[in-house]
């Protein structure tokens, strides 16, 4: 859900480091210029990967009243593009380029029944909102769903805070979540926020619209990095330009494309706005749709993708095998 943004950089020390569950690290800053974090708000943040700078966005998981201290938390992913690699590595005393606080995921305040629904180190950006509206004393259930127990952050200091507003559903302990049900038990008036997977997202999107719910009360945050598919190496070219490029598993598609030299629009960088769509003249592959802009009629089409986050696989099973021509898929596009 984008919302316009002014981005202000400053210097940040980081004051804490720890690991709250398998992989994932609490990260806690004291910025130069503070500035109070809202729930849903998220911090752009510059890392080093390969020698070279690179931004990263990472959900504000608390901060005191002032913003003097901000925290947020970090999954190191078995497929990161080194971004999370490099923040794990970061120590007390180190110090980073980051955003003052940035709302593309704005909770509104005064709704009859909330639902907060959590997937993995989606958890993050619902923190803060779960705290807010315990503190309102507004009506909530806050749903976390993971594989596994160890890699859920949070989970005893959510237990201890919200009680029997908490629903913890587990895929390794049997009690995996049911969307079905979940959006079943939603009324009219009831807004749901959520945060996690894109599968579990586009799950919970066909659910609300096959129940047609109020659409503008299911809101979410998304992950640029979560996709149907394992990333792979493909190439992209875009022919009025003469260009063509080399999209590695490591980096998106725009990215790619700002290296090249050619001038791209965009703005959420997460597959939400839309802006920096391009047509897709040919395909040698398949698409590997990771947004939440398009209908799934659109994705299904292919004839146009978010290039900031959605890629070119070279097999629609996830089983990397050759494309036809027997190497790495290949998107020819046309860009605005």
């Amino acid at each position: 859900m984008a919302a316009t943004n002014i981005e202000v950089w400053q210097q940040a020390t980081v004051i804490e480091t720890v690991a709250v569950a398998t992989n994932i690290q609490r990260i806690v800053l004291e910025p130069a210029s503070p500035k109070r974090a809202e729930p849903g708000t998220h911090l752009d943040v510059f890392v080093t990967v390969n020698g070279e700078r690179q931004k990263r966005s990472y959900s504000v998981v608390d901060s005191t009243d002032d913003g003097s201290r901000v925290a947020i938390s970090v999954l190191q992913a078995p497929l990161s593009r080194g971004g999370s690699i490099f923040m794990h590595s970061l120590n007390p005393g180190d110090t980073l380029e980051i955003t003052q606080p940035l709302q593309n995921f704005p909770l509104r305040v005064g709704a009859p029944s909330y639902v907060l629904l959590a997937g993995g180190i989606g958890v993050t950006a619902i923190v803060n909102m779960a705290r807010v509206l315990r503190k309102l004393g507004a009506k909530y259930t806050l749903v976390y769903a993971a594989r596994s127990r160890e890699r859920m952050a949070y989970l005893p200091e959510l237990h201890a805070l919200h009680g029997d507003n908490l629903r913890v559903h587990i895929d390794d302990e049997g009690t995996e979540l049911s969307v079905a049900e979940l959006v079943g038990s939603v009324d009219q008036q009831t807004e749901l926020y959520m945060c996690g997977p894109i599968r579990l997202m586009d799950a919970v999107r066909r659910a609300w619209r096959e129940r047609e719910l109020t659409y503008p009360n299911l809101r979410f945050e998304t992950f640029g990095n979560s996709g149907w598919y394992d990333p792979e190496e493909f190439i992209v070219r875009v022919p009025r330009l003469g260009v063509e490029t080399r999209v590695s598993a490591g980096r998106s598609m725009l990215e790619a494309l700002e290296d090249a030299g050619v001038e791209m629009m965009f703005d959420c960088r997460k597959g939400e706005c839309g802006l920096c769509e391009v047509k897709v003249l040919a395909l040698e592959g398949a698409i590997d749709h990771r947004d939440v802009f398009y209908s799934e009629r659109q994705q299904h089409t292919a004839a146009t993708m978010c290039c900031c986050v959605s890629r070119a696989v070279t097999s629609p099973s996830g089983l990397h095998a050759d494309a036809a021509h027997g190497g790495p898929a290949i998107v020819t596009i046309g860009v605005s």
